[in-house]
């Protein structure tokens, strides 16, 4: 794959020239990095837009999504959505073409028998996704609330409602949510909020505190959901909606330059790990930007895509490896 990367990238009728190194696979599925000997030819390659990758090795021509390094593509997000409680009312195949369409950039596995179907994108991206499944939700509850209103006259005991394909599970947590006063809950990459709480943090609180406004956040692995409540304590208090565009503009802000690099363990043994962490521990002073999150099984390093690209050079040379080349 890297070298028919190469060869597309080289190409004349896609805008591109010398390509000096082609970095695949990467610790996110799907995504690779080309460096450009000239970086004309890589602002060329931007400008041309929409790319397919063509060779003889390959059955079938793919898209290419192309952006700069310097642009954040951020966490790369995998999550099963189950379509099944949409079953009776829809054409589950047709539902998933329409989210295709609505979604370009988000990438949709095959659909299973009992409607499970894998989607993977942008946070962002997914976000949305979600957002319109709750509108679908939401149209489809008040529609059996219609129906039972009108049949309410004709209701005995014993007789048998009909099944509204939904679980009880997705009503409960929809009639929950829908309990709430709209804007009071936001969710968000986890590794966002993790920087946003470490770096980001006195514009944070004094944001809330403006509005009168207090919060408490919910980690559920890849992504944290901030439920906004009023501070009934605090003299003229400003409306959550105020408050919740205030956090909104902080994460967009973040959304628009972070980016994160992974360092597996997978290849290291007990004591190049402990290496590596105190050489992250070490390396912390130089970039005061740069969050380092450490878990049993990798690194993550979060930051500017500057920030990140030299921190990563760094651990490597002092670990003993060579250095990469810069990437574009």
């Amino acid at each position: 794959m890297a070298d028919i990367l190469m060869i597309h990238f080289q190409k004349a009728k896609n805008k591109g020239g010398d390509v000096e190194d082609v970095v695949y696979p990467t610790s996110m599925e799907g995504v690779a990095y080309v460096t450009f000997e000239d970086e004309r030819d890589a602002e060329n390659v931007l400008r041309k837009g929409d790319h397919s990758l063509e060779d003889k090795r390959l059955l079938v021509g793919y898209p290419l999504k192309v952006s700069s390094y310097g642009k954040s593509i951020f966490t790369c997000m995998t999550c099963i959505l189950n379509l099944s409680p949409f079953g009776e009312k829809y054409n589950l195949e047709s539902l998933v073409q329409d989210f295709k369409k609505k979604f370009p950039n988000l990438s949709f596995g095959p659909l299973q028998t009992n409607g499970l179907i894998s989607v993977q994108g942008p946070f962002l991206a997914i976000s949305a996704l979600q957002k319109n499944i709750l509108l679908n939700i939401k149209h489809s509850l008040s529609e059996q609330h219609v129906a039972r209103n009108l049949k309410a006259s004709d209701h005995r005991p014993g007789t048998r409602q009909a099944n509204s394909g939904l679980s009880s599970e997705l009503k409960n947590n929809f009639v929950q949510n829908a309990s709430k006063e709209e804007g009071l809950t936001i969710a968000l990459d986890t590794d966002t909020y993790h920087y946003m709480r470490t770096f980001r943090e006195e514009f944070y609180q004094r944001s809330l505190k403006e509005c009168g406004v207090t919060s408490y956040a919910a980690v559920d692995g890849e992504v944290t959901t901030i439920y906004l409540e009023s501070d009934n304590t605090k003299p003229g208090s400003r409306s959550l909606r105020h408050a919740k565009e205030r956090v909104d503009g902080l994460l967009a802000g973040l959304y628009g330059f972070l980016r994160k690099e992974r360092l597996s363990h997978e290849r290291c043994s007990n004591s190049e790990k402990r290496r590596r962490e105190r050489t992250c521990e070490m390396l912390r002073s130089q970039y005061p930007n740069v969050l380092v999150l450490e878990y049993p099984t990798h690194i993550d390093i979060i930051g500017s895509s500057s920030d990140i690209y030299e921190f990563a050079k760094q651990v490597n040379k002092m670990m003993g490896n060579a250095p990469r080349e810069p990437w574009r």
